[in-house]
């Protein structure tokens, strides 16, 4: 990263207040390519979307983009979930500081980023548009399906997180992670039925212009909304699986359905009145800071997974190679050339979600909770050719077929100037992809887990959850846990710890969040739904 440092420090506690006026971030928009013309008289009158810029804002700050924010994208995703998923590794040092958030060690201005970020370009614009519409508006119901996406990545981050009270004070309370998760299944059941009492009754796109998933299609945003709620759904199952199944099911009997092609994915897409530098391609291939995790060298290259192409890039010998998270006094010239970086264009879009998720969701479903038309096998197949179909891979059936190929016995490190590279690959998981019904139900969901984490890819922070969740699957522990006192060794990161900027502005209510927490304030205590 060129500016890791550029990132400005969080607006305190006072920044939570949803009446405070949102001039700094409105000032942005012109350097966006956003036409303020673009939502028609109708529209304007139907639900006063005098507001459609805040909408578009709050698409754009789920996952980071826009002019300049690559070095913020890195901090709030890259390095967190994306490291802590094993997809890539660090291969840049920084001056000024010795802890690194790929060595479990977090740097307090890193991890402070995701909640700032979170609260100024969802939450605040979230309640703009909830200012001027009322509970049954489909501007609302689109703009709150996004708020529980981003804060639902949020609330997993850290827990316990000011929700149901932001916009009321300058000193926000915090909600416990199991209060939020509820608060979620209310929003999306409510933006679901307002949704499709919509679509039910008109045929026209809704705030076409300043959507850039799905162009207004509001049968797509329930599609999505029902996703994202046996998402959330099945985070839960092993903390409260009655709550879970009831919201699963929900999701699952909508009249609307699930995602169930690669059409109905949710991607951020970039049009000729809507650019940005796509941030992956600016840290990986600009900033030269990030490449293939051995984690993820470990699998696709033992399966010989036709997705690696796309994925990534080949390394300076014509092969796949990934770098071993963790390591420290790394040289960035070397593994820059030796390992993989990422295969991205610099004007590709933003995946937010895809309908490989929902399969792989049908089939844990199916499994664990008999939900349901088909059998886990039939669902974790279809995983699996969509995933494909997504990336434009071919050979997904033979590859459902294969019950030969096992991750690699073992990494090596690509470079000779380090000398932390090779080790044993006996934590992975020892699964081929083929689907055995001979097997437990705990090696099936194992097998399951390994090939949603494939698929997820480049979404880290949602593999990362669901390492957490699952257990699965296994990962190459981080090279030294020497001088990690948060998280015990040989265990993966649990949370980042509450931001810095909390203490010192919302200190009663941030002090009062720890007491929510299942142990300290500290990288290794587990979430509430982290009971694996």
């Amino acid at each position: 990263m060129k500016q890791i440092l550029k990132y400005r420090n969080m607006i305190s506690g006072a920044f939570l207040l949803g009446s405070l006026v949102f001039t700094s971030c409105t000032d942005q928009f012109k350097k966006w390519n956003v036409n303020p013309n673009e939502v028609t008289p109708e529209q304007m009158a139907q639900d006063n979307l005098n507001t459609g810029a805040f909408f578009t804002q709050m698409e754009k700050g789920v996952f980071i983009v826009g002019e300049d924010l690559g070095g913020e994208y890195q901090i709030t995703e890259m390095l967190t979930g994306d490291i802590f998923a094993s997809y890539i590794a660090n291969i840049n040092t920084y001056s000024y500081t010795s802890v690194h958030n790929d060595q479990y060690r977090l740097y307090q201005n890193w991890y402070n980023a995701p909640f700032s970020d979170a609260y100024m370009y969802i939450m605040q614009p979230w309640k703009s548009i909830a200012d001027v519409t009322d509970k049954d508006s489909p501007a609302r119901a689109m703009a709150t399906i996004i708020k529980v996406l981003g804060m639902s990545r949020i609330t997993d981050m850290y827990g316990p997180i000011p929700y149901s009270k932001f916009g009321t004070s300058t000193k926000v309370p915090y909600d416990s992670q199991q209060d939020v998760y509820s608060t979620f299944f209310e929003e999306l059941d409510q933006a679901i039925n307002a949704l499709t009492t919509y679509s039910n009754n008109n045929t026209a796109k809704y705030m076409e212009d300043y959507d850039y998933i799905y162009s207004g299609n509001t049968t797509k945003w329930i599609k999505f909304a029902n996703t994202l709620r046996l998402r959330l759904a099945m985070r839960i199952s092993f903390v409260d699986k009655t709550k879970a199944q009831t919201e699963a099911v929900a999701a699952i009997n909508h009249s609307y359905g699930l995602m169930t092609s690669t059409d109905d994915s949710a991607i951020l897409h970039q049009t000729s009145s809507f650019t940005f530098t796509n941030p992956i391609w600016e840290v990986s291939e600009s900033f030269q800071d990030m490449r293939m995790g051995a984690t993820m060298d470990c699998y696709l290259n033992g399966y010989n997974d036709p997705r690696i192409s796309r994925y990534f890039r080949t390394a300076t010998d014509g092969a796949y190679h990934g770098v071993r998270n963790g390591m420290s006094g790394i040289n960035k010239d070397s593994y820059s050339a030796a390992a993989s970086g990422i295969n991205v264009a610099s004007d590709d879009g933003m995946q937010w979600m895809t309908a490989s998720e929902a399969y792989f969701l049908l089939a844990e479903a199916s499994l664990r909770m008999g939900l349901g038309n088909g059998s886990a096998q039939d669902y974790y197949e279809q995983g699996i050719r969509t995933s494909f179909a997504q990336w434009g891979a071919s050979g997904s059936d033979a590859y459902i077929a294969n019950s030969q190929s096992l991750p690699l016995p073992s990494y090596q490190d690509p470079t000779t100037s380090y000398g932390g590279g090779s080790t044993s690959a006996s934590d992975l998981s020892q699964l081929s992809p083929a689907w055995d019904n001979t097997v437990g139900d705990e090696v099936k969901l194992e097998r399951i887990m390994v090939q949603k984490w494939i698929s997820l890819f480049p979404d880290g922070q949602e593999a990362w959850s669901e390492m957490r969740r699952t257990g699965y699957p296994g990962f190459i522990k981080i090279y030294t846990y020497n001088g990690v006192t948060e998280v015990a060794n040989g265990k993966l990161i649990s949370r980042l710890k509450f931001p810095t900027t909390e203490y010192s502005n919302n200190t009663e209510n941030v002090n009062a969040a720890v007491s929510l927490l299942r142990g300290n304030d500290i990288a290794g205590t587990k979430l509430w739904w982290d009971v694996r």
